[in-house]
């Protein structure tokens, strides 16, 4: 130790920062990610609708059968008039009839086996599967068959109230419109069968049907080939007795309709032996066509609509694909560098990681400790106490930089009369430039840098100077502990700060591709810093950015765990915003600055690189979808499979924290508030993501930004 100086040594700044006009941060892109959720929103439950899972609708359970009348006459029933009037195909004629589709697998096969046996029939169509597939519906209708409406979501119309009735058979017709030019007169109620199943909702609801100028066609044999009964079953299901005429209900979509195809295949020869003719159902009652020019509106409201809907699951069917590739990649991520933590902890506290490197110290090297200071007199005093109570044998130099605060940091750091402490003050410029001048200033060439809310352990700095034994590392990361860690902030920084020191550090170590040294605990040898420039005024993430530099000039970079700094975390979700937005914006900055690492031998650019612009800045990105799909499942869905992904993600979390904390020594208890951190936490997280691309996007040079101290060790250094 030298003898006291506490003379506080005016200085201009060493690299001073750039000062330009302070610009507001960009506000149009939240309007713009509105925007985004609310169109994924929309898309969400369009398909949802279109696939029934948005207002899913059931039959009452116990409903009483509709009028005898009804049930009794024939299959289909008009009930436009005063009652209901039914009719029946005559003998030696049937109509098939097709539920569900058009479906782009089986419409077409079934459409060429009525095309060789020169036969037409009716398709009663789903609105939503006439919208995916509106070319299909083009080729029923110019084959000559008939097209028929099934309601646009296959609505049990008999749960379902007026309005929703009304609002499945219009968006079908739109549909049917847009894709072909004509609205139908036909409507099949999904879920129906025979006259004699007719319930009494169902028949209510015909009526309404009835009353919007609908024909409702039932059926007079229905084949059951929904359930895939086999071929002969369907064939003998499908076939009139004595040569009545008769409706017959098939599939074209829904599933596997292999034996659909070729039992219609079978029934058509059968029939044709028969002396049946098989027509259109409106043909074979000798009515008038089924179709009606629609309007232009309708054509181009229907266009739309088909856009829209294939639009959606499309959009959709990507939206999965890519939230579950993002899962994978997570969860592989987590597994990954578990593994890799466990090789580094039995490298290196098996003493494995320097074998054949270097040996130790002959004897502990002198160092200079550089704290810069910004308005830190909150935690000044604890910082510089711990610095110099340390156990370290070597001789310990202190400067502190105070880089024009505009409180009495300089003098509290003065006042403490401590031996071997120089307090240099200087006009504001920033971080880097306050390190830059303690740079200048150091006596001796191993150097570490602390930030002014941090202290030391005693034996932190042995532990930090270690691995400089080896001439090939060129700056150490320690390990940085959270020291306010009450209350529900204070622990979730508690959980996220061991996780990333004791699995992310410990795995980019053994990768070669260390991407920060954090300020608040990091040693440095002087010729890697001058490799590297010194600290640069370029990025707000001057750690980052130093460490980048380093690593591309060949430097090892390398983590150890026993050199522990106790910082103070942000107190208030405001303050841990502007924390985190500025770490976040910074660290977009680095990348960008050092990008040509990518092409460049060596591990650092492609691994290091690599890996921030994947974890940290792709896939957050997702993370809003991931929330709208999920609140989206809950409220329009069966939850369970929701519950059990997040219960699923929760629980690797809880593990991978259970082996971070029992690798630092911290205990596991504190585990219980990672649930709840799924639901405030890492909103703000990806949220600061969002806004530090915006910002970088934009060109909004970000200012320099603090946060309020509290004085976390004030206490215990004065005592």
């Amino acid at each position: 130790m030298t003898q006291a100086d506490t003379h506080v040594w005016p200085v201009e700044p060493a690299s001073p920062a750039t000062h330009r006009p302070r610009q507001a941060d960009p506000r149009g892109h939240w309007f713009l990610m509105v925007v985004a959720v609310l169109l994924m929103s929309v898309a969400l439950v369009l398909h949802g609708y279109a696939t029934n899972e948005v207002g899913e609708t059931r039959a009452p359970s116990a409903a009483p059968p509709a009028p005898e009348g009804v049930r009794e006459g024939g299959p289909v029933v008009n009930t436009t008039g005063q009652g209901p009037a039914s009719l029946r195909l005559p003998a030696r004629t049937v109509a098939l009839t097709f539920d569900d589709g058009p479906d782009p697998v089986w419409t077409p096969r079934l459409l060429d086996v009525l095309k060789r046996h020169g036969a037409r029939a009716t398709f009663f169509a789903v609105g939503a599967r006439v919208a995916e597939n509106p070319a299909l519906a083009r080729r029923i209708v110019d084959e000559g068959h008939e097209l028929g409406n099934h309601t646009y979501a296959h609505a049990d119309i008999s749960g379902v109230p007026a309005w929703r009735l009304r609002l499945e058979a219009s968006l079908t017709q739109k549909a049917i419109a847009g894709a072909t030019g004509v609205h139908t007169r036909l409507l099949r109620p999904p879920y129906s069968s025979t006259p004699g199943s007719v319930t009494g909702p169902q028949w209510q609801a015909m009526r309404e049907l009835g009353r919007e100028g609908y024909l409702v066609a039932l059926a007079d044999l229905d084949t059951k080939d929904w359930s895939r009964p086999g071929t002969d079953r369907i064939v003998r299901a499908g076939t009139p007795a004595r040569g009545r005429g008769a409706i017959v209900m098939l599939h074209d979509s829904g599933g596997d309709r292999s034996q659909t195809v070729e039992a219609v295949d079978r029934l058509l020869t059968r029939l044709g032996e028969r002396g049946y003719r098989a027509t259109t159902l409106t043909e074979g009652l000798g009515l008038s066509s089924a179709y009606v020019p629609a309007g232009s509106t309708d054509v181009l409201i229907g266009q739309g609509l088909s856009l829209a809907q294939r639009g959606s699951a499309a959009f959709v069917e990507t939206l999965a694909w890519v939230l579950a590739g993002a899962g994978v990649l997570t969860l592989a991520r987590l597994l990954f560098f578990l593994v890799l933590a466990w090789v580094h902890v039995r490298r290196v506290r098996g003493g494995k990681r320097r074998a054949g490197r270097a040996a130790p110290w002959p004897s502990p090297p002198p160092v200079s400790v550089i704290v810069p200071a910004y308005n830190e007199t909150a935690g000044i005093e604890a910082t510089v106490l711990s610095l110099v109570t340390t156990g370290y044998r070597g001789e310990v130099e202190v400067i502190v930089v105070d880089d024009g605060s505009t409180d009495d940091t300089a003098a509290k750091a003065a006042a403490l009369g401590l031996p071997g402490v120089r307090v240099i003050r200087q006009r504001n410029g920033g971080k880097p430039s306050a390190l830059n001048t303690g740079i200048a200033y150091a006596a001796h060439d191993i150097l570490i840098m602390v930030d002014g809310d941090t202290v030391f352990q005693p034996d932190t700095i042995g532990h930090l100077v270690a691995p400089l034994s080896d001439p090939g590392v060129g700056a150490v990361s320690g390990n940085t502990k959270v020291g306010n860690r009450r209350g529900m902030l204070g622990r979730w920084q508690h959980i996220e700060y061991v996780i990333g020191f004791n699995l992310d550090r410990r795995a980019f170590d053994l990768l070669g591709c260390m991407p920060t040294v954090p300020g608040a605990i990091g040693a440095f040898r002087r010729a890697a810093l001058d490799s590297a420039g010194g600290l640069s005024v370029d990025t707000l993430a001057e750690d980052t950015d130093l460490t980048m530099a380093i690593c591309r000039n060949g430097w090892r970079v390398v983590y150890e765990e026993k050199a522990l700094a106790w910082t103070e975390a942000p107190t208030s979700l405001r303050q841990l915003w502007r924390q985190r937005y500025r770490w976040c914006y910074g660290t977009l900055q680095a990348m960008w600055k050092h990008r040509r690492a990518v092409t460049e031998r060596g591990t650092f650019g492609r691994r290091g690189l690599g890996y921030l612009a994947l974890f940290q800045v792709v896939l957050p990105l997702f993370a809003p979808v991931v929330d709208v799909m999920a609140v989206y499942s809950v409220l329009m869905g069966d939850p369970l499979p929701v519950v059990a992904v997040w219960a699923g993600f929760v629980a690797v979390q809880a593990l991978t924290g259970w082996y971070a904390l029992r690798l630092d020594r911290e205990r596991a208890r504190v585990l219980w508030v990672l649930p709840l951190q799924q639901f405030v936490y890492r909103q703000l997280m990806y949220l600061v993501v969002i806004q530090s691309l915006a910002t970088a996007l934009l060109g909004v040079r970000l200012p320099w930004q603090t946060i309020r101290r509290e004085g976390t060790f004030a206490s215990s250094s004065s005592s």
